[in-house]
């Protein structure tokens, strides 16, 4: 396991960021990697027994829980029993892959393209077989049909009630980002889960500290007015939290040595990966 702390940089004028003196916990993109989300999980409950906080900490999911890697299933089902638990305030944000899935369950005629972006290995953590051609609309009927059948109640239920942002004093939690010069009341749910350039090349204000996943980099980006929290755990095995309190940033990561040739995708310069 992996940590360090950053101290938060600002000019003489601007006031350091505030959580209320609340500990706040958020985890990035997780994409079916139950195991590393256990590891994490892990560190973060020791990091929150050994510093006795005064309140309950807040434990935010940044979104995308499925998808890409092999247990979408285990992941959810770790984040639910989370939600049970007591031991944090737990916000479960919604991701694009979540829409994706969901509008799925909808409309089998979205098959194809929720394949292309990791939705096969979350049908086989369902038990459910793919189809074998894309342009089978019949067999992605009964593809759906089975998931349908597959699928908890409670894990449809989860799905159903993902939230599109969470607040905490200066720090606003969303899945991909805000689009500048819009008040965050006015967001569209569209650009909340999608968007990507528009947000991470600007440099219009931003109104809070904003803190994403959506976007894969090698390592955390932990800008004065962005924090990107999405270290592309399917394709490096490496998954990212940090823990905020007040302008405090603790990093934990859990590191599973399971890279892949996928990896290579977040070695660009740009740390995009643009098919995620």
């Amino acid at each position: 396991m992996f940590r360090w702390t950053s101290g938060l940089r600002r000019t003489p004028k601007e006031a350091p960021a505030s959580t209320g003196g609340r500990a706040v916990y958020a985890v990035g993109d997780v994409h079916g990697c139950a195991d590393l989300l256990a590891e994490l999980v892990d560190t973060i409950l020791e990091d929150r027994e050994k510093a006795r906080f005064p309140e309950q900490p807040a434990l935010v999911f940044i979104g995308d829980y499925v998808d890409r890697g092999e247990d979408s299933r285990g992941v959810i089902d770790q984040v639910m029993e989370l939600q049970r638990s007591g031991w944090f305030e737990v916000r479960a944000l919604k991701g694009n892959h979540e829409e994706t899935m969901l509008a799925f369950l909808e409309d089998p005629a979205v098959g194809p393209a929720w394949a292309d972006f990791g939705g096969l290995a979350t049908l086989a953590s369902y038990g459910v077989s793919p189809p074998t051609r894309r342009s089978d609309a019949e067999a992605w009927a009964q593809a759906r049909d089975a998931l349908g059948k597959a699928l908890p109640r409670d894990h449809l239920d989860f799905l159903s009630r993902l939230e599109l942002t969470a607040g905490f004093g200066d720090y606003y939690f969303v899945h991909a980002g805000v689009r500048p010069g819009i008040p965050l009341e006015e967001q569209k749910e569209h650009d909340l889960l999608w968007i990507r350039e528009d947000f991470l090349r600007s440099r219009a204000p931003l109104p809070k500290v904003i803190v994403y996943g959506h976007t894969p980099a090698p390592d955390p980006q932990l800008g004065p007015r962005r924090i990107g929290i999405d270290t592309g755990a399917y394709a490096t095995g490496v998954l990212t939290a940090v823990r905020l309190r007040d302008a405090e940033r603790e990093v934990f990561q859990a590191r599973g040595g399971r890279a892949t040739g996928e990896a290579s995708q977040l070695g660009e310069a740009s740390g995009v990966v643009t098919s995620s």
